[in-house]
């Protein structure tokens, strides 16, 4: 009988701890969605405030183009949208990139934290 109150027992240790697992994968989930949500929508603010920049960027030099008296006015023109246009992807490129550092940087808190949660 005793065999049988040992087996019980450790039955129900055993389905408590998978219990356990089972809630804090669950939450380490609910959090790594929540964290990609974020970041996805702060990534898609960045992309559609580059893109407004940009168009911008193209209606001013339309009007530049239109205003110029000359090739070199154009040039000029030109010139002007070049230099903006590469400080705006520059400025676009690094900022996706550090919101993505800065997921994998939470992604990887929020995992190792739950892994040290764990022991």
């Amino acid at each position: 009988m005793s065999s049988y109150t040992d087996f019980d027992k450790a039955s129900k240790t055993v389905k408590k701890q998978i219990s356990e697992t089972e809630e804090r994968i669950g939450e380490t989930t609910r959090q790594f969605q929540s964290e990609f949500a974020k970041a996805f929508s702060e990534m898609s603010k960045t992309v559609m405030s580059r893109a407004g920049a940009e168009m911008q960027l193209g209606l001013e030099l339309s009007q530049k183009l239109s205003a110029a008296r000359s090739p070199s006015d154009a040039l000029s023109a030109y010139q002007e949208w070049l230099t903006a246009d590469v400080r705006e992807r520059s400025e676009g490129a690094r900022q996706l990139m550090l919101n993505y550092q800065n997921f994998i940087t939470e992604s990887t808190q929020l995992f190792s934290n739950n892994l040290s949660n764990k022991t």
